[in-house]
């Protein structure tokens, strides 16, 4: 049986526009390190939207971002040093897109003042099994077909014992 080694990784940044696109480079070449092809545009578009953000309504730049692969759920947490941020009011827009693009996500700050806002998917979102429970799959025998007999055309021999009884 296969098992995934879970990973991480933590990238410190000084948020500006010229730093968000390499902020996801780094973040899709780690994904792709991880062999996570099919979140590299969920979870890099996630960051983006936070990171512009962030931009766009902190005062203070310096910005965390971490990821956390578990084997079935891939975290990505971004965490801002910013007090006077608020999630709520500052960032609503951003996260009802963050909602709509996440598998959960959450929103909490630190003992320091730091906001983190987090968001997971999981590894295969295309191959989820489907909730109902499945009938048992059928067996061999009961998908084989009893040959049916053969009818055989009767001889002339038979035709002639017929016609005495």
């Amino acid at each position: 049986m296969n098992t995934a080694v879970p990973c991480y990784y933590h990238l410190d940044v000084e948020v500006s526009p010229e730093r968000v696109g390499q902020v996801r480079r780094i973040l899709a070449a780690h994904l792709r390190h991880w062999d996570l092809e099919n979140l590299v545009e969920p979870v890099c578009g996630g960051a983006e939207l936070l990171l512009n953000a962030i931009d766009e309504h902190a005062r203070d730049k310096n910005t965390s971002i971490e990821m956390w692969w578990n084997g079935q759920h891939l975290i990505t947490a971004v965490a801002g040093d910013d007090r006077d941020l608020r999630p709520d009011q500052d960032l609503r827009g951003c996260l009802g897109r963050i909602a709509a693009i996440s598998d959960g996500w959450g929103c909490c700050a630190t003992a320091a003042g730091a906001k983190v806002i987090w968001f997971s998917r999981r590894a295969r979102a295309f191959e989820r099994l489907p909730l109902v429970p499945l009938g048992p799959a059928p067996s061999l025998r009961e998908r084989r077909r009893v040959p049916r007999a053969a009818v055989v055309p009767a001889g002339p021999a038979e035709r002639v014992l017929e016609g005495v009884r």
